[in-house]
């Protein structure tokens, strides 16, 4: 059959093509009857089955294409829908269309076809492994394709980058370094199971994963012809491994295809580098290399700076270089601003230094007249411009009302943006402004679906925290509902983080205020989005202001709505939320009827010689355990068992290397010796977070559980 690119797809009226949304399933009603609430409150299934969209791409300035991922909500299978949307055509619908087998990471081509990557095979009795196809829709809608791009036996593809001719393509997968093409067979002579580590190679396990010496995420270049890879591939990080570098490209854990750039010619490729060796779990410094594909070695542009160097993205003109930089050495959280680079003569400025905010997501537009990133500010993310030529930064108002959570900033040709939009009453849907106007939603994957549960209501509030300075925190609760109503005092992690106005499918606020109750977030001393000063407050002070921030927090909530009841109250965090779960047990133990502690620090000095990145430890308390051993031990929560009293629920993840599920087992421990009520859930397939389905119901159900169990009308019921 003759493939058909996208531009004939579309010759005939896109509206003859059109189907109505993502239909939403019947709402399975699990969650309580709440006094005053007419309409069905959302459950922990409607969270854990709710569509989730995807990032668009853009097809010949006119298509939208994205993917939503849907769950089956009796199984808890995940899968993803695909669809295109016709720009041009205001009111359109979105089309839904099938590859034949699973897809993800779709890509459009310079040749209008369609890229993506699949684990599956039209052919059942070909091997499982992951490779690069591209197909074409045709007129009728059908897809013609799939078509293999690359197929490397013995090797999952893990992401590409295409070139802008689209005569090439970037591959990355794990590999050994030593190999000199996109895989290579692994040596057999080890006897036994054991993983041999040498003290000086760097991580030897990172996130949720043991590492394989020697392999790293590598990225090589293929040349490309009538859509199929070709010859043999040229390695970006350098064939000879003493001339070149050793190190991660994407890096890890959760590096993606942001760290690697085309030069608008497709002369050569940017890429991000976290280097393998003995500093490395110690070090934040990530640098950006260019490889000019010639075969020389790549070449690092970034070495004067050993903080973090991100983001590439060149000019459309290919003159300049953007990225992202932060400068202090050792500290994952610092301010990242914007650079300047110019290619031609070598100068490199700091565009946004005398602006107070963090950027991410950042991207050019069409005509490379300015750049568009995101910032966390004062509990939303909106997106900004910013004159590459003066560095001012100008605040897009894309929402009529708060702008929430912006995210997968696309820009079109005619001056216009697409970009998804969340907030804590609605997950994400995608926009369209016109001339970086107020913006128009284009879909309703999800809006529709969360207009038939109870609604919720979520006020802003601001009140006078530690050293005088302004603290903002937010409630959520149901709308109607009638008081009085428990509070839960939810913590954020980070702890340079923020619990801001945006949907989560773990710590989300509506769907546990669904189950009766008024969610309060601080963000205490340490949350982003409130300038670099107020976030390095935290540093070497982890149970000071952060807690006298949450106790002044709650008090302004409770005298905020007068429905809440402050007698009935428990908090719950993650990560440092947990940690403050373990250190509020101690330090406030009189004032919550429960906790609940997920992956939370128990010991500081356990925790310091188990954890994996020593960069965090050592900039938030001014050392290594030994060099700063006072630090750790006037912020450690063992320190304060005896005042332990409050029940509490602990939950951990084996595979969790951030915070080592032994902290979770050690805190579980002092429960029981004290007779603490207390109970404990272990996943043995979770990391840090809870990402199953399955197991994100369970999590939900069991937190729900023992709310219920100590916030019910008779406190304490059992």
């Amino acid at each position: 059959m003759r493939a058909t690119s996208l531009t004939g797809v579309f010759a005939a009226s896109f509206a003859l093509l059109a189907s109505p949304p993502l239909a939403a399933d019947d709402h399975e009603e699990t969650a309580r009857r709440v006094p005053g609430v007419e309409a069905p409150a959302m459950s922990a299934r409607d969270l854990v089955t709710m569509p989730r969209l995807g990032a668009p791409i853009v097809a010949m300035d006119r298509f939208a294409v994205y993917s939503v991922t849907v769950t089956d909500p009796e199984t808890l299978e995940r899968s993803r829908r695909h669809y295109i949307l016709d720009l041009a055509a205001r009111g359109a619908e979105p089309f839904e269309f099938d590859f034949g087998i699973s897809a993800h990471s779709l890509a459009i081509g310079p040749d209008d076809f369609l890229y993506f990557l699949s684990d599956e095979h039209p052919d059942d009795s070909r091997a499982k492994r992951t490779r690069l196809w591209r197909a074409a829709l045709e007129p009728s809608g059908k897809v013609t394709g799939p078509m293999p791009v690359a197929d490397i036996e013995g090797t999952n593809i893990h992401g590409f980058k295409l070139s802008p001719a689209g005569n090439a393509v970037a591959l990355w997968s794990e590999i050994a370094r030593d190999c000199a093409v996109f895989g290579c067979k692994e040596s057999g002579s080890a006897v036994g199971s054991g993983r041999l580590y040498e003290g000086d190679a760097g991580f030897y396990r990172h996130w949720d994963r043991w590492l394989r010496p020697g392999v790293f995420n590598r990225v090589f270049v293929f040349g490309m012809e009538d859509g199929t890879v070709v010859g043999d591939p040229l390695p970006i990080d350098g064939h000879d491994p003493a001339e070149g570098v050793t190190g991660n490209t994407p890096t890890m854990p959760f590096g993606g295809g942001e760290d690697i750039a085309w030069a608008p010619d497709g002369s050569g490729v940017y890429f991000v580098v976290r280097e393998s060796g003995a500093d490395e779990p110690a070090s934040t410094d990530l640098d950006i290399w260019w490889n000019d594909l010639s075969g020389a070695a790549p070449v690092e542009l970034t070495a004067a700076n050993e903080a973090t160097d991100t983001a590439p993205a060149p000019s459309p003109d290919g003159r300049y270089l953007a990225y992202l930089a932060m400068a202090r050495p050792g500290y994952e959280s610092d301010r990242l601003v914007l650079q300047l680079r110019d290619l031609e003569t070598g100068r490199t400025r700091a565009l946004t230094q005398d602006t107070d905010l963090s950027f991410g997501s950042l991207t050019w537009s069409a005509d490379g007249s300015y750049l568009i990133a995101t910032a966390a500010d004062t509990l939303d993310v909106p997106a900004f411009r910013i004159d590459p030529e003066s560095g001012e930064v100008q605040e897009l108002d894309l929402i009529a009302g708060n702008e929430a959570h912006i995210g997968g900033l696309t820009p079109l040709a005619d001056g216009g943006l697409l970009f998804t939009r969340d907030s804590i009453g609605v997950p994400a849907e995608l926009y369209r402004s016109d001339a970086l106007g107020k913006a128009r939603p284009l879909t309703d994957v999800v809006t529709s679906r969360m207009g038939e549960l109870a609604s919720i209501e979520t006020t802003r509030f601001r009140f006078e925290g530690a050293g005088g300075d302004t603290v903002w925190g937010q409630v959520t609760r149901l709308e109607d509902q009638q008081g009085p109503i428990p509070a839960i005092l939810y913590v954020h992690g980070g702890p340079q983080g923020t619990f801001n106005d945006a949907w989560s499918s773990r710590w989300n606020p509506r769907v546990l205020a669904s189950q009766g109750y008024a969610v309060i977030s601080v963000d205490f001393h340490g949350s982003a989005g409130y300038g670099q000063d107020f976030m390095d407050a935290i540093n070497r002070d982890w149970g000071g202001k952060p807690l006298e921030d949450l106790r002044k927090g709650l008090a302004a909530a409770l005298e905020l709505d007068s429905q809440i009841d402050g007698s009935r109250a428990c908090a719950m965090g993650a990560s440092y939320g947990g940690y403050m779960m373990n250190w509020i047990a101690g330090n406030w133990p009189d004032r919550f009827d429960c906790l609940v502690q997920h992956d939370g620090l128990f010991d500081m000095r356990s925790f310091y010689y188990s954890t994996e990145e020593l960069w965090f430890p050592r900039w938030d308390f001014g050392g290594s355990y030994s060099e700063a051993r006072e630090t750790y031990e006037r912020w450690n929560p063992a320190n304060y068992l005896d005042n332990w009293k409050t029940p509490m629920l602990v939950v951990t993840g084996e595979k969790d290397f951030r915070v080592p599920y032994t902290q979770g087992l050690q805190s579980f421990t002092a429960l029981q010796e004290r007779g603490i009520p207390a109970q404990l859930l272990v996943f043995p397939d979770e990391n840090h977070w809870v990402l199953g389905a399955e197991n994100s119901l369970q999590w939900h159900e069991t937190v729900f559980a023992w709310l219920d169990r100590w916030l019910a009308e008779e406190k304490g019921a059992q």
